[in-house]
């Protein structure tokens, strides 16, 4: 079985011609998944800003969830770990075909073990990445209880918009947390390789113990993850070709 995983592509954040672009080079992508025989695994951050409401959601990347929902119904479900900006979802992506998870994904393929996660912590406190204050904040059913009602749709999508806009472009990259909770991760567990996104800077760390992937972003480096064979890398989508390149820093 052939595995391909992505992350951050944060649709609905770009001026329409950008947009455009990536919503197009995404879809070649999922149909060539499909042709292909690889089995998306999609890492969160999918939408730059998604929050349901019980008679509205955001109208936003069409194309690319009318593309997922064929994969779904034709080939087969895909598991969507929501993110830091997709995670106010309560039974759409579901009602697609999606197998959708808040937290994390343990993959088994052929006695490989393979931890797929966001990145932005998780809730179990026993795996000691704890998500910020903030972001524990915005996922309470409370919380989301009282944002929906006081703000109606209209008015509670475009602050969401605004805040995701805002937060996307202002966070602090650092590598360093997620690379060293992966390598600690690793050492103390049976899995093989962990997969992740979130902080935005696509890279691969190879232990001795096992294999740390960050699948960076697809909105600016195109890259993924590919695992076929027992092996894994990261790799660049080249749409014109409508082929997989290396992924080198360099390029990126």
């Amino acid at each position: 079985m052939h595995h391909l995983f992505i992350s951050d592509v944060h649709l609905g954040a770009f001026p329409d011609r950008e947009e455009e672009k990536i919503e197009k080079d995404l879809c070649k992508l999922i149909r060539f998944c499909k042709t292909n025989g690889y089995q998306i695994h999609i890492l969160g951050d999918l939408f730059d800003y998604w929050m349901e409401y019980p008679n509205r959601r955001p109208q936003i990347g069409k194309q690319v969830l009318h593309e997922l929902t064929i994969y779904n119904r034709e080939i087969t479900p895909i598991t969507y770990i929501t993110g830091n900006h997709d995670n106010w979802t309560y039974g759409y992506f579901k009602s697609l075909g999606f197998n959708v998870k808040k937290d994390f994904h343990r993959l088994d393929e052929r006695g490989n073990q393979l931890f797929l996660h966001h990145g932005d912590g998780l809730s179990d406190k026993s795996f000691g990445l704890q998500r910020p204050l903030l972001h524990r904040i915005l996922r309470n059913k409370l919380f989301i209880k009282i944002y929906q009602t006081v703000l109606p749709a209209k008015t509670g999508l475009r602050l969401m918009k605004w805040f995701s806009d805002y937060s996307r472009k202002n966070s602090t990259i650092d590598p360093a947390p997620l690379n060293r909770w992966s390598e600690k991760f690793l050492k103390n567990s049976d899995y093989n390789a962990v997969i992740s996104g979130h902080d935005h800077i696509p890279r691969q760390e190879t232990f001795s113990f096992g294999t740390y992937i960050n699948l960076g972003t697809f909105f600016q480096h195109r890259t993924v993850a590919l695992y076929t064979n027992s092996e894994i890398k990261l790799v660049r989508w080249d749409s014109s070709e409508l082929r997989f390149q290396p992924f080198t820093t360099k390029k990126n």
